[in-house]
């Protein structure tokens, strides 16, 4: 069953040097119960899309498009219906546990607050609902880690602790942006055993925003490969992670660090930057860093579809696929590869 479903997604910033078109006709949906993955370089707009669904973009962005949440569209809501949302139904994990923490508070003022508000409990009653969530993501002795600052616990523990609040109100869908980005390689490892646990556990839906695929193969069920604002390949773990389609999926997986490799073997790069987001090249934005590149790709790129739900967005033809939006975003059903759609 849909829990969410996102469609023509668009984000813009107004910048004094331009419009910056951080997210552009995003499409997607998430299924009660499993985990999302959207992976990409720093700057695809991964964080920025959430942050829209959200409705805490900042001052001056804008976002348009469809979100639907139970059948109600996130991005029509006032700030007042968006309040009984967030925190309560949709929850949110921030990439730095110690910006997104008043170190003014102990945790038990924050986190007590949140309950308080969304659920209607005493502030005693409150305050061991709390204390049961510190346990829960293992912090020892929560009684009185609870009375206790954010600038005294480390950097793995505060991010326990913005788990817990997210988790607080149990709520259906949790949105974890870059949980691990500032935190060692162990404790990553224990972040990312967690949120899996909690998941098995509890059932809710988790978008997971990273750049670390060793943490999406671990918890994903399905996978977007986000560059440049957009879409480029989805699919589900195994298949992206064995059988990639995308010229930009497999650059992404060669580069990462492996025991199998030769030692004297030289890392692989994706050559070149991405483009400006404010000057958007035609055609495929990935051309310029791309090996296979053809003149054609000076045009839109086709959308490919299988019957199981993958997707990739080039001319290069997807095995088992058919184009299920053409050139220019027209639809085609039933152009299959191999038929001259490439």
């Amino acid at each position: 069953m849909k829990l969410l479903e996102v469609s023509g997604l668009e984000v813009r910033f107004a910048t004094p040097e331009g419009v910056v078109k951080a997210v552009n006709g995003m499409d997607l949906t998430v299924e009660q119960g499993e985990t999302l993955a959207i992976v990409g370089e720093s700057g695809s707009g991964k964080s920025q899309l959430v942050m829209a669904l959200m409705g805490l973009l900042a001052e001056n962005g804008s976002a348009s498009g469809r979100a639907l949440f139970h059948g109600k569209d996130l991005m029509r809501m006032t700030q007042r219906e968006l309040n009984g949302v967030r925190g309560k139904h949709i929850a949110m994990i921030f990439q730095d546990p110690m910006t997104s923490l008043n170190p003014f508070l102990t945790i038990e003022q924050q986190m007590v607050e949140v309950v308080m508000h969304h659920q209607g409990l005493s502030r005693d009653e409150a305050c061991s609902h709390a204390v049961e969530m510190l346990r829960a993501v293992r912090i020892p002795d929560p009684e009185e880690r609870i009375q206790q600052y954010p600038h005294e616990y480390s950097g793995g523990m505060r991010q326990r602790v913005m788990i817990a609040m997210g988790l607080l109100c149990e709520p259906e869908l949790l949105i974890a942006d870059e949980p691990t980005t500032a935190l060692d390689v162990t404790v990553q490892a224990q972040i990312t055993e967690l949120v899996g646990q909690l998941r098995r556990q509890t059932r809710m839906a988790i978008i997971l925003i990273t750049h670390d695929l060793a943490a999406v193969a671990e918890v994903s069920d399905r996978i977007i490969v986000m560059y440049a604002g957009e879409m480029v390949e989805t699919g589900g773990v195994e298949d992206i992670f064995y059988r990639p389609q995308h010229p930009y999926t497999r650059g992404l997986l060669a580069s990462v660090p492996r025991l199998d490799r030769v030692a004297e073997e030289d890392l692989h790069a994706i050559p070149g930057n991405p483009p400006n987001m404010q000057d958007l090249p035609p055609g495929c934005r990935f051309r310029d860093r791309c090996s296979q590149a053809m003149e054609q790709c000076l045009r839109r790129p086709p959308l490919w579809a299988d019957d199981g739900g993958r997707m990739s967005r080039c001319f290069l033809p997807m095995e088992g696929g058919h184009v299920a939006v053409a050139e220019g975003g027209g639809e085609t059903p039933g152009e299959t590869a191999g038929e001259g759609a490439a």
